[in-house]
């Protein structure tokens, strides 16, 4: 796991390119600090550079950039589980490695098949690669968008880098995206593809960007299949397979030649992949848990249970609200965009990094493949409050309570209505209050979102599935834990998120995939190794203490800092009131706090 970033410039002198891609990686250099890299050609005006993070082929044999038969290169960021396959084939072809690592197999396996490989590759990734034969790079990022890829393109230069900072690393002057405070109050996220910055973006997932050094033009070509089709299965077999994947899938996230464990906070996800990996490894495995002073938020006695079914170095440490005083400062500093979830991740990737882990296994992926959320049940109230007519739906903005303000989002006839009425934080009339702006350029925003035509065919909690993954996950979850855990030098692997295992997730037909029981599936596959006290009691989501210890913390709580915002300060009381969760008015600060 690493960090990369490049410049390919018609109009910037090679030492302006170099000394650009310098600044870059060392903005980013906490999430590799194992080394550093680059390369410059002059004849095709680009600079690749490359921070390490060593978790494979620790030697100076696995530094990057990295070079393949003087015609390839690569900066490479992420891993790929399935390498050892891969380069067996390769070798058969006749193909040559001078090291260990998974990166040397990409720039061979291009070699053999082409851009055709990307789609072999069964990981988490983000890499550029160049064939100086062809005079072309590529930029590509994995099929489930694990990892972050940002790119600028303009008719002169293209920059690319895992991280945000990197490119006002390269030019403090970048201008600002104006929307992104609609965005970001309207969903409590940035959404793909959009950023911070004006004219940056993601590179989509499961897509690859051409760039061709003589025409000087790039193109965006998807690489990853469609949704697949629904195969009917019986449940004997489902489960049979979905273990069979998943088991395979840890095996191969745990994968290293530095220290490894697994996030284990108490619920289904953590205590299936620790009760797996410690199956599926040879040596004793490493959990990593988090507690807390509040009683009500602790669940220690269920992380404690696995720990000692499992018979794993456990290490368990209590995060309290001085700790969150004490820290808060950097935290915002390691975030690379606004966010209203990375504070814990933040946490528990420093507990994994002081006691010696370079890499850690998350359950990310089980809630929104197999409906571990609320959400999952309620499609069938948006079926019956979409019936509602539209003109009434719109009313609803005006109702005193901001769950019943969502209602308002189904009166989009774009589906991501239906995700804002799931998980929006405020209502067009809110955002465009707080922003000074008016509300139909907040509502005109929103709508025109655009969303694949893939959403559309889906019904009932396969939609709530995809809006969960593609959306939640992918633009909160992902991005978070991504730049939260290189905040601490510490790879974090998602083994729900295994190519085969979504693959396998998504052929099921609705109910063999969710029931009333949430995550059903997976308890049944692994009825004999997963204790009863772990699945059979209400959900209780990894949260922190954060209303208590938000409810303290006098920067967001000053009334000075809201520039005498009506909207704002009306906010500000509610919270207060404790009428107001605290992820909104933090939502509300952040805004405030950058525009400073």
């Amino acid at each position: 796991m690493c960090r990369i970033a490049g410049i390919i410039s018609d109009t910037l002198t090679l030492s302006a390119m170099e000394d650009g891609v310098n600044r870059m990686c060392n903005a980013m250099h906490k999430g590799g600090p194992d080394g550093f890299g680059f390369h410059s050609l002059p004849a095709l005006q680009l600079v690749f550079g490359h921070r390490r993070l060593s978790l494979i082929d620790l030697t100076e044999n696995g530094k990057q950039p990295m070079c393949y038969n003087e015609q390839l290169w690569i900066t490479f960021n992420g891993e790929i589980y399935n390498y050892l396959e891969l380069k067996e084939d390769l070798i058969a072809k006749g193909f040559t490695f001078q090291n260990q690592t998974d990166t040397e197999v990409i720039l061979a396996g291009y070699q053999a098949y082409g851009t055709d490989f990307f789609k072999a590759l069964k990981g988490m990734f983000a890499f550029a690669l160049l064939d100086q034969y062809t005079k072309q790079t590529f930029l590509v990022r994995d099929g489930v968008g694990i990892k972050p890829l940002y790119y600028h393109s303009d008719a002169n230069n293209l920059y690319f880098a895992s991280e945000i900072k990197a490119f006002t690393a390269f030019n403090t002057h970048w201008k600002e995206n104006t929307d992104w405070p609609i965005y970001f109050l309207s969903f409590g996220f940035i959404p793909e593809p959009y950023t911070t910055l004006e004219g940056v973006y993601h590179l989509p997932k499961g897509h690859f960007l051409t760039y061709d050094h003589v025409s000087k033009k790039n193109k965006i070509k998807k690489f990853t299949n469609n949704y697949p089709a629904v195969v009917k299965t019986d449940q004997h077999t489902a489960e049979t397979a979905m273990k069979a994947n998943l088991d395979r899938a840890v095996k191969r996230h745990l994968i290293s030649d530095a220290p490894i464990g697994v996030f284990l906070s108490g619920g289904i996800d953590s205590s299936l992949l620790s009760i797996i990996a410690n199956e599926q490894h040879a040596q004793t495995i490493n959990t990593v848990s988090i507690n807390f002073n509040e009683p009500e938020f602790s669940e220690q006695q269920y992380q404690e249970l696995i720990a000692q079914q499992i018979q794993s170095k456990h290490v368990s440490h209590t995060v309290s609200a001085k700790d969150f005083e004490q820290h808060i400062d950097q935290i915002f500093a390691d975030m690379d965009q606004p966010s209203n979830d990375g504070i814990n991740s933040w946490f528990v990737n420093k507990v994994a990094k002081d006691n010696g882990l370079k890499a850690v296994l998350s359950g990310i992926g089980a809630d929104e493949l197999f409906g571990g959320y609320p959400s999952f049940k309620r499609h069938q109230l948006i079926k019956r409050l979409k019936k509602i007519p539209r003109f009434l739906l719109k009313q609803a903005k005006y109702l005193p309570n901001d769950k019943l303000k969502r209602i308002s989002f189904l009166a989009y006839e774009n589906p991501i209505g239906e995700y804002l009425f799931l998980r929006g934080f405020y209502t067009p009339n809110v955002v465009g209050k707080l922003l000074g702006i008016p509300e139909k350029k907040v509502a005109q925003l929103l709508q025109q979102y655009t969303l694949p035509t893939e959403v559309q065919q889906l019904n009932a909690a396969d939609r709530i599935s995809w809006f969960e993954t593609n959306i939640y996950m992918q633009n909160q979850l992902l991005k978070d834990t991504d730049y939260m855990s290189m905040a601490h030098g510490v790879e974090v692997r998602v083994p729900f998120l295994d190519q085969d295992v979504v693959a396998a997730a998504l052929q099921l037909p609705t109910q063999r995939r969710f029931s009333e029981q949430p995550k059903s599936l997976l308890i049944a596959a692994y009825r004999k190794v997963l204790p009863e006290a772990i699945w059979n009691r209400p959900k209780k989501g990894f949260t922190f203490p954060f209303q208590h210890w938000f409810a303290q913390y006098q920067p967001m709580l000053n009334p000075q800092h809201y520039q005498g915002n009506p909207q704002a300060l009306a906010l500000l009381k509610q919270f207060k009131q404790q009428k107001l969760h605290w992820s909104k008015l933090f939502a509300i600060y952040q805004v405030y706090y950058r525009a400073k």
